[in-house]
């Protein structure tokens, strides 16, 4: 009997030793706990014994736990539970926990015990892992969001540095057609002061011999409007000469004049040749107003654009051909319109003919340069000069400012 006491006591020293233990009564109040209970929990056994067991309970676990306990172990069956502590001095621990009923010889239950063993490390480490692999999933999901949007900068770079690349190459193309069009200017500013030079005694001497024939012709009063009339399309040649060379030089002339008397200026030198093509030209002029800059290359422009149309009506082989130039006024523009029933300008083509040596023409009739002057004259004038095409032709419009000084007031 000595022997199976001695033995027992043994028994209960090494499970006391390995576990931490603690028993309590049937209403959980505690009755014994080993040093290990003691030295986890940080409480003495003076301070446990006596206690309800909830002393240790944390208060983040939910009451339906230990209602299941408590069904589980009055069913005298054994609980089985990783239990979650709170310490004397506020630290959470794990403990794995088996609660076992003791009963007596009539079966009732006598007490219970508790075995544990701590699992706080384990349990620390694998919230730990847990948290490190939430982590890594959310730097996985963070990083394909990173690539995708990367990707789709790159791909939206990429996109730019295309659009940049075709307008830099278009930008080049444009710098090498005006490097192009600046030296053919410059090239036609030297023939056209060539032409000027070889002109002016020519015309000079033609105006003397009319002189000398008006002398010789006193009488005849039909000869002096002849003479007249010719004189002043030699002084209108001599402007247009002077006018050109005024426009390669950009040393041009600017005044005040009457916008009614540069349309009928130009009219007077293109008539002659109008006339000989059967073209007729309806002029309405109902209201004038004075223009400030260069008459003469005004009067350049008009004369281009009649020009252009009278090819036109030539070339399409109108029957009834007509030109028709109106004015309009308001506070702030002066408007010329010039139309033609030529058959307008083909739809594919209309937007390039202000480009410089564009032209629908023949080589031995056209440089493709005309209305691409006439367009840098216009902007001189701070102006607009714009084509569309209407029922029966082609119709210009010149949208000139009013009130421009030189100061550009």
């Amino acid at each position: 009997m000595d022997d199976i006491s001695a033995k027992f006591s043994q028994y209960q020293e090494a499970i006391e030793r390995s576990n931490i233990v603690s028993k309590t009564d049937i209403n959980g109040i505690i009755t014994f706990v080993n040093d290990e209970f003691c030295k986890l929990s940080g409480y003495t056994k003076d301070e446990l014994i006596g206690q309800n067991h909830n002393i240790v309970r944390h208060p983040d676990v939910h009451p339906s736990v230990f209602k299941n306990l408590w069904d589980t172990i009055l069913a005298k069956k054994v609980f089985k539970t990783i239990a979650k502590n709170l310490t004397k001095d506020g630290r959470t621990i794990y403990l794995n926990t088996t609660i076992s009923p003791i009963l007596n010889s009539q079966g009732d239950i006598e007490e219970f015990v508790a075995l544990r063993h701590d699992v706080t490390q384990i349990i620390e480490l694998n919230m730990q892992l847990m948290q490190k692999e939430a982590q890594l999933i959310s730097i996985n999901e963070n990083l394909e969001g990173i690539v995708h949007k990367k990707t789709s900068q790159l791909q939206e770079l990429n996109k730019n540095l295309q659009d940049i690349v075709k307008s830099e190459i278009a930008k080049n193309e444009q710098k090498t057609k005006l490097l192009l069009v600046q030296n053919r200017l410059a090239s036609m500013g030297e023939m056209v002061a060539n032409i000027a030079h070889q002109w002016r005694q020519p015309l000079n001497e033609l105006s003397i011999i009319l002189f000398k024939m008006k002398k010789c012709m006193q009488k005849d009063k039909s000869f002096e409007n002849v003479y007249e009339k010719g004189k002043h399309i030699i002084q209108n040649m001599s402007n247009t000469i002077e006018d050109f060379r005024g426009f390669f030089s950009d040393d041009s002339f600017l005044e005040k004049f009457y916008l009614n008397q540069a349309i009928e200026n130009s009219l007077l030198m293109i008539r002659g040749t109008f006339e000989k093509e059967e073209i007729t030209i309806k002029y309405e002029n109902k209201k004038d107003t004075e223009i400030y800059g260069s008459q003469s290359q005004l009067m350049q422009v008009i004369i281009n654009i009649l020009n252009n149309s009278k090819d036109a009506l030539k070339e399409n082989k109108i029957s009834k051909k007509y030109v028709q130039i109106c004015t309009k006024i308001t506070a702030k523009t002066a408007e010329i319109y010039i139309s033609d029933n030529g058959g307008g300008i083909k739809d594919e083509i209309i937007y390039k003919i202000f480009e410089p040596y564009f032209t629908t023409k023949h080589s031995l009739k056209g440089t493709g340069i005309g209305l691409y002057m006439s367009k840098l004259i216009i902007d001189k004038f701070m102006g607009k000069l714009n084509v569309k095409n209407t029922k029966n032709g082609a119709k210009f419009s010149i949208i000139l400012p009013l009130k421009r000084e030189k100061n550009g007031r």
